[in-house]
Parts: structure tokens; sequence; C-alpha cells
């Protein structure tokens, strides 16, 4: 082995005992903060969210975080708010648009509910595009697809965020 390589064996032999030691842990995996929280993730009541956005993306939440199903105490209530703004870009010589943009906004709270205290709040934010057409019937698939998008990351951005703040206080 040349010397080269020796080095960044070292390195990377470094590198993995440096954040074993600093309490890393993975979000993702068997052993990881995602497979401690499951069940407490599957125990989140998820309320109803209004308009069509909205239950797209609450749709994503339940299969995200109750892929079994609710459980039957729910430990905690999940309160989502959704917003949506259409924006046309790349605009034509004669003002039409040739593509679209999507943002959906979300402000979420997570209230446990056995004292009913208000334990996390957070806003998130996805952006997603597509195509304007001369097709009116291409365009509403084209922006239906969109927003399918982007609730889906939306709802995954939320999901990660109160997983994180429970494997954080699970482990505290």
């Amino acid at each position: 082995m040349s010397w080269s390589k020796a080095a960044a064996a070292t390195c990377l032999a470094l590198a993995l005992i440096a954040t074993s030691g600093c309490g890393f842990r993975p979000l993702y995996g068997e052993r990881s903060a995602a497979s401690v929280t499951a069940p407490e993730l599957a125990a989140i009541q998820i309320d109803t969210i209004t308009n069509r956005e909205g239950q797209l993306v609450r749709n994503s939440l339940l299969d995200k975080m109750q892929p079994r199903g609710a459980a039957a105490k729910p430990l905690y209530r999940l309160t989502v708010g959704v917003g949506i703004a259409r924006e046309s870009l790349g605009v034509r010589t004669d003002e039409t648009a040739t593509r679209g943009s999507l943002t959906m906004t979300a402000s979420y709270t997570l209230i446990e509910l056995a004292g009913g205290k208000q334990v996390m709040s957070g806003n998130s934010r996805a952006v997603s595009s597509y195509n304007v057409l001369d097709s009116d019937f291409a365009n509403v698939i084209s922006e239906n697809d969109a927003i399918r998008r982007t609730a889906v990351d939306l709802s995954e951005e939320i999901k990660t965020r109160v997983a994180i703040y429970l494997s954080s206080r699970k482990a505290s």
C-alpha cells in the first residue's frame, strides 16, 4: 500500500472514530433515531387540514408517520396549516407563461395530549415547478402533479423535523 493510501485510510478511521464519539446517530436505519421514534410517530394524531393541498399533505403525513395505522392511544396532536402561492415564470414576448412555480408553506404545531402543552412548532416550505403548455388539459395535469410533488416534499420535511425533535427529547 502506498503512503497516500495509508494516509487516506488513517484519516477515514479517525473521522469514523470522531463521529462515533460525538453522539451522532443517523436518522434512518435499523439503529437510527427513526427506529426509536417510529412508535411515537405512529402515536401522533394528525388533524384534518383544510383545502385540497392540505388534504394531500395530511395523507402523505399519514403514509409516512403511520404506515401500520394510527395508535390506539395517541400521545401527541399535530396541527398543520398549508398555504400555496403560484408564480408565472419564463414569460414569452406575447406575455404568456411557459413555466409555472408553486410554493407551498406549512406552519405546524405539536401538542402533547397529556397536558395540552405545545412542545414544538415550526414552518416549512417546498417549491416545485411545471411546464405551461398550449393545452388546457395538459396544464391542469401538469399543475396537479406539481401540487402533489410539493405536498409530498413538504410532508417529508415536517415528518423529519418532528422525528428529530422526538428523538432528541427521548435522548435527553
